[in-house]
């Protein structure tokens, strides 16, 4: 189902496939006809999608058929072995986690996973975790450091999940344990915000040495819609909060608080995923490349640096 501002887009779509079928069926010359409206269908995309607004940019990271995490490690990595559980209370399927092997290096990887359809979506929780998900994640982390593995974090979540049962659980205790952990790491860490990154849900996972970000993947303290519910007492003015918040990649890498924006082909991610899979392979290969001759001690530097010079701001 196409969002708002790509109804125009998919209803040209549909028209340039029709007269395509029935020129091919009644033999009838449509190519002028064709090729005008090619050319505004160009033209079209081109004025959507590179003029895109905050809140668009927020409604392609939630697109139905984007990259999840487990996406991205089967069409980059090979010999993915997950783990499961978190040796306390149980298994969180809102987190995915294990071994992996990217271009002949052994690595660590977890991240939230979104699910496909409304019934996976419903098991994972809407890649929403509990405590066990994060405390699922550390185990991946002393796993890292222990064999000397790059540790790969992959985001996307609207947030941690903020019900009665997690918050039993000591949902914000085991947030700030996971940020602790994942900043003591003594092995490269990389985190690349596919999709949505929303808050300490977010920020758990996300305490890298680098950050990426999917071109129009968000990250913010709290999602637009409950930004507005707040400040205007109206989910409804989500629009007006994305823009307040400075929520895009572009933004983020203006503020400091990411260090490389992900190209995603024309019109998001989910219309063509191969594509958006290269383009993350290759940010991560530079991205090892980059930190590849720093020391233990040089990456616990290098990542303390990188969080005490977050931001930019005038006195």
């Amino acid at each position: 189902m196409p969002l708002e501002f790509e109804k125009p887009i998919e209803e040209l779509e549909a028209k340039i496939a029709e007269l395509e079928g029935f020129a091919a069926s009644s033999g009838v010359d449509l190519s002028g006809e064709l090729q005008v409206l090619r050319e505004r269908l160009a033209q079209l995309k081109s004025e959507t999608f590179d003029n895109l607004s905050r809140w668009e940019r927020v409604q392609l990271a939630r697109a139905p058929g984007r990259p999840t995490t487990l996406d991205v490690i089967g069409g980059i990595m090979t010999e993915f072995v997950e783990l499961y559980g978190d040796r306390t209370y149980g298994e969180d399927p809102a987190v995915v986690g294990g071994l992996a092997r990217f271009e002949g290096t052994s690595v660590v990887v977890v991240g939230h996973q979104k699910g496909r359809d409304t019934k996976e979506n419903i098991r994972r929780n809407f890649a929403m975790p509990h405590p066990e998900g994060y405390r699922k994640a550390m185990r991946m982390m002393d796993l890292a450091d222990r064999f000397g593995r790059p540790f790969i974090a992959f985001i996307d979540t609207p947030g941690a999940y903020p019900g009665v049962s997690a918050e039993e659980r000591g949902q914000a205790w085991v947030i700030a344990q996971s940020i602790q952990r994942m900043a003591r790491l003594r092995v490269p860490a990389i985190a690349i915000i596919l999709g949505e990154g929303g808050s300490g849900g977010a920020l758990a996972i996300g305490v890298g040495n680098r950050v990426l970000i999917l071109e129009n993947a968000w990250y913010s303290v709290i999602s637009p819609e409950s930004c507005a519910a707040i400040l205007w007492r109206d989910a409804k003015e989500a629009a007006k909060a994305a823009e307040a918040l400075k929520l895009s990649a572009p933004d983020l890498l203006n503020l400091g608080i990411v260090d490389r924006i992900i190209p995603e082909p024309s019109g998001g991610a989910h219309r063509d995923p191969a594509a958006t899979l290269a383009n993350i392979k290759q940010a991560l290969q530079a991205t090892l490349a980059e930190l590849a001759g720093l020391s233990p001690e040089q990456l616990f530097e290098d990542r303390y640096r990188r969080f005490r010079g977050l931001g930019r701001y005038q006195a």
